[in-house]
């Protein structure tokens, strides 16, 4: 369990992330991952305010950190995957983003948005198809377009076989 010294100062570095004032936040975090390097759940919100600064390279050892082992919260969990799989692409790491997001899409399979970025990141790597195909069911699953909507057995069919004729 965390003490409530733990609980209160994560709790405060979170609300000055979600006020504008990130690198205060950062610096609190930091500080926080010295006194409890093993917390995912610190490592998470560490990740995520580097990621908000643009520190790319630096949030990715705290991903890492907040993904290994079971330390997170579901939704917490979901969110970092997203955010490493991301973070991944937007530094060029194409494959490793992929495996993140792919890991992500297999853990929380009703997810638009991991999917929505696998599809990214596939197509970084040249899965055209894959990614259209992965845009395409996400579309005709999601959408409330009535125009879309009245044609998703279409669209579904042609996610699954974009070069089929009909």
């Amino acid at each position: 369990m965390h003490g409530r010294g733990r609980d209160d100062q994560l709790a405060a570095a979170v609300r000055l992330r979600e006020q504008g004032a990130a690198e205060q936040a950062r610096e609190r975090l930091l500080a926080l991952c010295a006194e409890h390097p093993d917390d995912a759940e610190v490592a998470y919100q560490t990740a995520w305010v580097h990621d908000v600064l643009g520190l790319e390279a630096e949030a990715v050892p705290f991903y890492e950190r907040g993904l290994d082992g079971s330390g997170l919260a579901p939704e917490d969990r979901r969110g970092a995957l997203l955010g490493l799989g991301s973070t991944y692409r937007v530094l060029g790491r194409y494959e490793k983003a992929v495996a993140t997001l792919r890991r992500g899409v297999d853990e929380f399979p009703g997810d638009g948005a991991l999917r929505t970025f696998l599809a990214m990141a596939l197509y970084n790597v040249d899965e055209h198809h894959e990614a259209m195909r992965t845009l395409l069911e996400l579309l005709a699953a999601t959408s409330q377009d009535p125009q879309v909507r009245q044609y998703r057995r279409a669209i579904e069919h042609y996610a699954r076989d974009l070069d089929a004729a009909e």
